[in-house]
Parts: structure tokens; C-alpha cells; sequence
């Protein structure tokens, strides 16, 4: 129910807000994690925390004479993914705002389910492979990407340590819902081993991550999305904390925009 509240609201209305920021952040991912999917022309695919449904749409394009189901628990972006695929005029490509962990999915109708980032939000994982597994067919396939370790990834580290203006704040849980609830390998592999899957691979991947074309495109949106970090400072500490970002944003910018480096696993799997 946390996850429902939180994305089928304020943090979901965010995310669609900004949701062409959010696919540039990631593009440098897309295509290997499609190539992995293996998606051909009749394919029936499941993308699982779709968002704004761009993975759905890529993968509608190589599934031409197939079918993409993208579901997500955020009605704002479900909205958004079902207008811009009618805008591109992708038919095939249908949304729905559906638990991934409960819904009745047709057993074994995917030829592969997908997902970019999203399965580290489960509440309860197990039940939730568990489900996703019952819907695709045996044999069919499972292409993921998750997270690595935090120490692995600049941006996490570099803006949490910036906009702590000095607290000592938590560590980012590796356990429960979060970005780094699938990041340790050992983990993975026995839960999807453990929910019907087999073959388990990861494959270690690093690309650098887009903020923004330049410092004031970068700090406006890396501030609004962290904006509980600074929530509790008082004026002079946000000021500094923000000039502090300012000035590491300004070390990090290319001729390509803001850039900071990070770190993912992409996961594949079989359905045994």
C-alpha cells in the first residue's frame, strides 16, 4: 500500500512530469536491454513498472505483429504512456495501472517479460516474481535491469553526500522497496531461482547518466527530485548544499550536458 500511495501519487505525478528527463538519464541502458529481451516480430511482452512507457513503446517497434502490455502502479503515468503511443501510433503497445504482484496476468501468455528499473520496488518480491513467472510461458524469457551496490554509482553517492550539508543521514536501505533492493547478485539469483526461473546471468554494466544540457537544467531537477534532502535546512544551509551541487555539476559537465557515471546489473532468466 506505501508503494500504491507514493507512486499513484505525488512521487508519480513527479516522474511524469519529467518523464523525457528521466529516459534521457537512462538511454545509455535501452538497447541492451532490449537486445537481451530478444524481442521478435510476433512477441507478447510484459513491461513490469513501466513508467511513461518508454521501454513499452521501444519494444512495440521490434514486436511489430506481437503485443506489449506495460503496467505500472501510477495512474499519472499511464495516462502519459497510453497518449504518447497513440501519438506514435503504436497499436500494439496497451497500458494498464495494475499491481504487478497480484494481478491476474493469462498464465503463460508472455513470450518475455521486461523491465527498466522497476522491480526494485516490490513490497514482496517473492510473491511478485512469483506472479510474474505464472505469466510467462515456459521457456519464455526475463530481461531485467537493476541497480548495483551505491558505491558503484556517483550520482547516489555525490548528491546524497552534497545535499547533506553536512548531517549524518542513513545509509540507502540494500533491503525492503528501493533502488538498491536488487543490487547484491547473490539475491538475485536465488530469488528468481527460487520463484521459477533458471539460467540466471547478470551481466555487469556501467554507463554514464544524463541530468540536464547544462548546471541551472541539472540543479533545477536534481533539486526537485531530492528535494526531502533539504527539506529540513534551514535557509544559510540550503544555500550552501546548493552551491555545493552547483559546483560539482559544474565538474561534471561535457559537451553531451551533465554527466555522472553509475552502475547497473542486466539480469537475464529463463522460465523453467
Amino acid at each position: 500500500m506505501d508503494q500504491l500511495r507514493a507512486w499513484d501519487g505525488n512521487q508519480g505525478e513527479f516522474w511524469a512530469s519529467r518523464a523525457d528527463r528521466f529516459d534521457e538519464g537512462v538511454a545509455a541502458y535501452q538497447d541492451a536491454l532490449l537486445d537481451a529481451a530478444r524481442i521478435d516480430r510476433g512477441s507478447k511482452v510484459l513491461d513490469i513498472g513501466c513508467g511513461s512507457g518508454r521501454t513499452s513503446r521501444d519494444a512495440a517497434r521490434r514486436a511489430v505483429g506481437g503485443s506489449v502490455l506495460g503496467v505500472d502502479l501510477s495512474s499519472s503515468m499511464i495516462e502519459l504512456a497510453r497518449g504518447l503511443a497513440a501519438r506514435e501510433e503504436l497499436p500494439n503497445a496497451a497500458f494498464e495501472q495494475v499491481d504487478a504482484q497480484v494481478h491476474d496476468f493469462p498464465e503463460a501468455h508472455f513470450d518475455v517479460a521486461i523491465s527498466r528499473h522497476g522491480v526494485m520496488f516490490f513490497g514482496d518480491p517473492v510473491a511478485a516474481f512469483g506472479n510474474i513467472a505464472r505469466a510467462v510461458r515456459p521457456g519464455g524469457r526475463l530481461a531485467l535491469l537493476t541497480w548495483q551496490p551505491a558505491e558503484r554509482i556517483e550520482w547516489m553517492t555525490a548528491f546524497r553526500a552534497l545535499l547533506a550539508a553536512g548531517r549524518d543521514l542513513p545509509e540507502p536501505p540494500s533491503t525492503g522497496p528501493g533502488p538498491l533492493s536488487l543490487s547484491d547478485p547473490d539475491v538475485i539469483r536465488e530469488l528468481l531461482s527460487a520463484t521459477g526461473f533458471d539460467d540466471v546471468r547478470l551481466h555487469d554494466l556501467a554507463e554514464p547518466m544524463y541530468f540536464g544540457r547544462d548546471v541551472d537544467d541539472a540543479c533545477d531537477f536534481i533539486t526537485e527530485q531530492h528535494a526531502r534532502l533539504l527539506a529540513d535546512l534551514d535557509e544559510d544551509e540550503k544555500s550552501r548544499a546548493i552551491a555545493d551541487l552547483r559546483a560539482d555539476l559544474a565538474e561534471h559537465r561535457t559537451e553531451r550536458g551533465v554527466r555522472y557515471d553509475s552502475a547497473a546489473w542486466l539480469i537475464e532468466a529463463r522460465r523453467g
